[in-house]
């Protein structure tokens, strides 16, 4: 009998089912892995706003007269 028949038998109705990171923690491996790949995107999108916001204050704002150092 093959390992695969073996954890059929052995689990049931959960076979094929997806399991949990842990098993007291209600979060599926998929949902770990969309958190992960959304906080991802957030993360460079923060990136990108401060990289815009920099370029404002620092190259824009000078020429535009925005805090002028005396």
């Amino acid at each position: 009998m093959g390992d695969s028949k073996r954890r059929k038998d052995s689990l049931g109705e959960k076979y094929g089912q997806e399991g949990n990171i842990y098993s007291w923690l209600p979060i599926k491996k998929s949902q770990a892995e969309q958190f992960v790949n959304w906080s991802t995107r957030g993360a460079w999108l923060g990136i990108g706003v401060l990289v815009v916001y920099w370029v404002m204050v620092r190259l824009i704002g000078p020429g535009l007269g925005w805090w002028q150092v005396n």
